[in-house]
């Protein structure tokens, strides 16, 4: 005579181990619940560490203007603005306007891979003025 009981965790006759669909799908609904969560602040997340690097670029630029005017009493001549390689790809960098003697304005412009609404195209000019066109504040962008 056979035992089918379950006294101490053993399977009874004619039932299978395992998880129903179900359960699955429960599983299933939860992981994209909490992926419909966490993507968009990774999102926001990538968005202002690129924004953290162009500003940094342009200081560095802005920077660089100023060596080239100490030693030539003139903004004039002095080389495009450029960043990283990987900038390139979500900001336009480059001089907004003519450079002049006396004056100059860099700007970082999104592209279309860089979805900035919030600060849109940060501008810097040779006073250090900073300004951005965004809906953001001068605070969150810079």
């Amino acid at each position: 005579m056979a035992f089918i009981g379950n006294m101490y965790g053993r399977r009874m006759a004619g039932q299978q181990a395992g998880f129903s669909l179900i359960e699955l799908m429960i599983v299933v609904v939860i992981i994209a619940v909490l992926a419909s969560i966490a993507y968009p602040s990774y999102q926001r997340h990538v968005i202002k560490s690129r924004r953290a690097a162009v500003e940094a670029c342009l200081q560095q630029h802005a920077q660089l203007m100023e060596r080239h005017y100490t030693t030539n009493i003139t903004y004039v001549g002095a080389a495009a603005p450029t960043c990283e390689a990987n900038l390139a790809n979500f900001y336009e960098v480059g001089f907004s306007g003519p450079v002049t003697a006396r004056n100059y304005t860099i700007q970082a412009a999104p592209t279309s891979r860089q979805p900035d609404g919030a600060c849109g195209t940060l501008t810097l000019n040779a006073q250090g003025v900073r300004t951005n066109s965004g809906s953001g504040t001068l605070a969150e962008c810079w």
